[in-house]
């Protein structure tokens, strides 16, 4: 149940996955997930009222979402995770031990969001200009869960954050040859040490966050923060990706690709530079016609 950061000084003797409460396991992953929703949800309609639009819209849209996110971010795990799935069918269902991936609930959720603004005939630029300010600060706490789940991290590393896990807290198809070859013994027990992906990504989240909260005060149009939101986090987990041992992957022509890596670059880094250069251009022709 012990976790540490030796370089760092930290070492947590106990973290328990869930916590018991009248009786029932509640798993921190869950908690977790919840909270950062929650936490997202608050800094939504906080910058819905502070620009005078309708919180009410946005509190229903985002419930919305959420669930249908939920859902997405549950089918693009599995989907390319199906190996571990095609023989239990109803594994898919038990999310307790984690298995959502970032990915396909931004995807579900955005898109859903983006066809109720549609439907409602609110400015898709000014929604997703204030929903992604509530998205990146919810991903910064909702990495935490695969904290308490000992999960998502990546491949060895003697660098000042990295953590030391037990062996057999973690999925052995996670572990590398190096991470063997590196691994320590402490009052009998054998550690892997790795990279903690997931607090690298909560790092740069909240960094993505500071740069977008002092930019909305000084964006050219409409749809710019959130082009920007798509530019930061998508560089950010290219690199971090590229760290991960349970990279989620497909085949093509006999090779396997990093999906989520390749979604960063082509969707979110082409796609947010694209649509930015283009919401641009077109300011600049409406104001030559001004």
């Amino acid at each position: 149940m012990s976790i540490h950061f030796p370089h760092l000084g930290i070492h947590l003797d106990h973290v328990g996955k869930t916590v018991q409460v009248l009786g029932i396991d509640i798993a921190y992953y869950g908690i977790t997930m919840a909270l950062s929703m929650i936490i997202g949800v608050w800094l939504i309609l906080t910058e819905a009222k502070r620009t005078g639009q309708d919180e009410d819209f946005y509190l229903n849209m985002l419930i919305l979402s959420i669930l249908i996110g939920i859902v997405g971010a549950r089918a693009y795990y599995v989907v390319f995770s199906w190996e571990n799935y095609k023989d239990n069918l109803w594994e898919i269902f038990n999310t307790r031990n984690g298995g959502l991936a970032i990915y396909g609930g931004i995807l579900f959720g955005v898109a859903t969001a983006c066809i109720y603004s549609t439907k409602k005939k609110v400015p898709l630029g000014r929604m997703v200009d204030t929903a992604c300010l509530g998205l990146v600060l919810g991903q910064i706490l909702g990495r935490w869960g695969n904290f308490f789940n000992r999960e998502a991290f990546g491949g060895y590393t003697d660098n000042l954050f990295a953590m030391q896990l037990p062996v057999d807290a973690v999925r052995k198809s996670e572990i590398t040859a190096q991470m063997w070859t590196h691994a320590q013994s402490i009052q009998g027990v054998t550690y892997i040490q790795v990279h903690p992906t997931f607090l690298y990504e909560s790092m740069w989240n909240a960094l993505v966050l500071a740069f977008l909260l002092w930019f909305r005060y000084r964006k050219k149009f409409q749809g710019q923060v959130f082009c920007l939101y798509l530019i930061g986090y998508g560089v950010g987990r290219f690199w971090i990706e590229g760290l991960r041992t349970d990279q989620l992957k497909f085949s093509f022509g006999g090779e396997q690709f990093p999906v989520s890596r390749l979604l960063s670059l082509l969707l979110v880094i082409v796609v947010g530079i694209a649509v930015l250069v283009i919401c641009h251009r077109q300011k600049a022709q409406r104001t030559r016609l001004e």
